[in-house]
């Protein structure tokens, strides 16, 4: 014989444990595929659950940990203005992305420009500049302005002094004259070192974009000191400009020769024998 109450089956909830019999006015739900312990939850402990998982989110989907299923989430019916802020709330959310990147592209171009039309009036000279982009076609600078910092930033990019530095290991025995300028240059080394290491990608990067945007004001500043006596400005801009890459290339390559040098030369030394007690 069965014993009475043997077939009574009791619900569990797998949140918070507890039963029907602990409170018999909750509400019951069977949100999943599951058997078993996890077949029924609270409706208020489910509720609570789908909160945490959706993280503010309510359009966000939920399934059950256990089984996979994906809960079915109704909303009560909205009213036509209420439905209406809704979609227009999601439409904003959706588009507000793209007009970010618009906004942040149009700002770059438009600071390109503006530092496309400095350049050109610090370059040619302020009168002579303006005279210059109120004659020429509108479409002409849209589109020719913003070029200037973009062809500086990949003139910088050009690494020349390695070729220069690489022509001068591989020749500089050969070249006399450079031992008689740089003594010690065209010895021959002990070992070839490891090449150093370039630094960081966004150190490197804020060098090269600072030192591009700078350099047509240096190339005028130093265009006055060096070669004041040219009229053109345009002339003496670019001869400044030439001159100051010609230098500081020099400088680059000698630094970094020395450095080589330095490098190949380095010994390890035995380590200090400690006296017996």
């Amino acid at each position: 014989k069965i014993a009475p109450g043997a077939l009574n089956f009791t619900q569990s909830c797998w949140v918070c444990f507890a039963t029907d019999e602990d409170d018999r006015t909750a509400e019951w739900v069977r949100p999943c595929r599951c058997r078993g312990s996890t077949k029924w939850v609270h409706q208020s402990c489910l509720q609570r659950w789908v909160d945490e998982k959706q993280r503010g989110n309510s359009t966000a989907r939920v399934a059950c940990p256990q089984c996979n299923a994906e809960y079915l989430i109704v909303f009560p019916k909205l009213g036509p203005v209420v439905y209406v802020l809704d979609l227009a709330d999601r439409l904003i959310s959706k588009a507000c992305p793209f007009a970010a990147a618009g906004i942040m592209v149009g700002s770059i171009y438009w600071t390109a420009v503006t530092y496309g039309a400095v350049t050109v009036m610090q370059v040619v000279g302020h009168k002579e500049g303006l005279d210059v982009m109120e004659r020429a076609d509108p479409l002409f600078l849209l589109i020719g302005l913003p070029t200037i910092p973009v062809m500086l930033i990949l003139g910088k990019m050009i690494r020349w002094e390695d070729y220069v530095l690489r022509l001068w290991r591989k020749y500089s025995n050969k070249l006399q004259i450079l031992n008689s300028i740089f003594p010690g240059i065209g010895c021959p080394v002990p070992r070839i070192p490891a090449e150093a290491s370039p630094p960081a990608d966004h150190v490197s990067a804020t060098r090269i974009l600072c030192g591009a945007l700078v350099f047509p004001t240096i190339a005028t500043i130093v265009g006055k000191l060096m070669f004041s006596s040219v009229n053109s400005n345009l002339q003496r801009t670019i001869l400044g400009g030439i001159a100051f890459v010609a230098i500081k290339g020099a400088f680059k390559v000698y630094f970094k020769q020395q450095q080589y040098l330095r490098q190949a030369h380095r010994k390890i030394l035995n380590f200090p024998e400690m006296d017996e007690a």
